[in-house]
């Protein structure tokens, strides 16, 4: 008997967990469960985290958790604990698989079959912000080669074992070229690990919109944070219905499974809610402890009752739907039909997935790390571009301006006076023989700019990393 954590969320969160847990139940699955409080109410109760010490507890000694969806109160002061979860425990894979289920469930996408993998601890997601002018705030984007090879490794795993032909990486390093760089580098790296396994990868912008029109064309796709949470909802919908997805949270240590639908309050205690996203959720949980018998169990037999027309009200349709039932009579369904196999859908095989285990980061040897310059971020609002230049010449030293830019844009020198300035300006000092400086000429550079009465907000190191720029170029350099 295996113990898992379990926490019956907000809003519809409790009805359709009840449900899922009557399924598994009813299919005697091996498990024995352990409930937390999490969500909502423990916010409300003046805990800003949302979860008790007592219930990390739980969860990091039970290793795997099923989470029915929570609601995060809204207004300053309360983070998200989805967000908290996965970065705390290090659930750094989210996986989102997301098929059509033609002719019962309308889709214009009959054929499509597509598994989102998407990066869950860094990007923009870190949630890194700040206020650094009247006009300006800031959100860091970090993307990190232990945090790419990991995620776009796992993909590479996943298709291997549930036998996918093809992984496609969708990053925006044509504007990104450092951040989503690293990330389509390291792709390139693992992908030639997997001469079996097609690769290719697509700008994310286009990518995207050919994910949405031609899904039949996709098979495993590996992303970044933000773009993967953007992606794998319009998959989800594209397939029929976001209520009818699941996906699994899987860290070296702990995973987390769930629905990837919200708590949907509106409905709340009306019994009607779908429950066949958490319950796929819970299927993705099977298959990861190895019980791949009872998960292909289930998963017929909730084919069944698709197939069947026995629909709940979020995807009921007269055209192909028999009969419309509520959460309780939905999972009744499924159990009446356990042993049963569909006739139209693909029977789950329940010997064909294996185990997908990921080895550890290596930390390659130490690169060859030169100090280029500074840039120095300047709040000024009074001056133009050619003002505030001026002012910062007059404060070179072994160290001199390069340049100033403007949201990105270089605005001296020999800037365009069409091109909008905030009062957030990033001043490029430099080496004048483009050699190393140190730490004193940037201290010394600091000390000139305070007294000239230059409001430096933050700065960035410049470094070569053996010999390759590890910094962008302002856009018009």
């Amino acid at each position: 008997m295996r113990k898992v954590t379990i926490a019956k969320g907000d809003g519809i969160g409790p009805e359709i967990m009840d449900a899922t847990l009557k399924i598994l139940n009813a299919a005697k699955v091996p498990l024995e469960y352990e409930e937390v409080e999490i969500g909502e109410k423990v916010y409300l109760s003046g805990n800003t985290t949302g979860i008790s010490s007592e219930a990390w507890d739980t969860i990091r000694r039970n290793k795997i958790f099923l989470k029915a969806p929570i609601t995060t109160p809204r207004g300053k002061g309360y983070k998200s604990l989805n967000v908290t979860l996965r970065k705390t425990l290090g659930l750094f894979a989210n996986v989102r698989p997301c098929n059509s289920f033609h002719p019962y469930i309308a889709t214009k996408h009959p054929d499509m079959d597509v598994v989102i993998v998407r990066e869950n601890e860094e990007d923009l997601y870190a949630g890194i912000e700040h206020r650094q002018t009247q006009e300006v705030f800031q959100c860091l984007k970090l993307i990190t080669r232990p945090g790419s090879e990991k995620i776009i490794r796992y993909a590479f795993e996943y298709a291997r074992a549930y036998n996918r032909k093809k992984v496609t990486c969708m990053v925006k390093d044509n504007i990104m070229k450092l951040t989503d760089g690293l990330f389509h580098k390291v792709f390139d790296e693992i992908a030639a690990e997997y001469p079996d396994i097609e690769s290719n990868n697509w700008i994310i912008d286009i990518g995207t919109a050919k994910l949405a029109n031609d899904p039949e064309e996709f098979d495993v796709v590996v992303t970044p944070n933000l773009y993967g949470d953007i992606v794998s909802d319009i998959t989800a919908e594209i397939s029929g219905s976001v209520g009818l997805a699941g996906s699994a949270n899987i860290g070296m240590e702990c995973s987390m499974f769930e629905a990837i639908h919200g708590s949907a309050p509106d409905i709340a205690g009306k019994k009607i809610a779908n429950p066949s996203g958490i319950l796929r959720g819970a299927l993705m949980m099977l298959n990861h402890l190895g019980m791949h018998h009872e998960a292909a169990t289930i998963k017929n037999a909730w084919s069944c009752v698709i197939e069947e027309g026995i629909h709940t009200a979020d995807i009921y349709d007269e055209k192909t739907s028999k009969r419309k039932v509520n959460t309780m009579e939905f999972a009744d369904a499924v159990i009446e039909r356990l042993g049963k196999t569909p006739t139209h859908f693909v029977t789950e095989d329940s010997a064909k997935h294996d185990v997908i285990q990921i080895k550890k980061y290596e930390r390659p040897a130490p690169a060859k790390k030169e100090l280029r310059g500074v840039d120095a971020f300047v709040d000024c609002a009074d001056k133009t571009a050619d003002e505030l230049g001026g002012l910062l010449e007059t404060c070179n030293g072994d160290i001199a301006l390069q340049m100033i830019t403007n949201r990105g844009v270089k605005v001296y020198p020999n800037g365009f006076d069409e091109t909008f300035w905030t009062d957030h300006w990033r001043c490029r000092f430099e080496a004048k023989d483009g050699t190393s400086v140190t730490n004193q000429s940037i201290i010394d550079l600091l000390t000139r700019l305070h007294d000239a009465g230059v409001d430096v907000i933050k700065t960035e190191n410049l470094y070569t990393f053996d010999g390759e720029r590890g910094y962008s170029l302002g856009q018009g350099q």
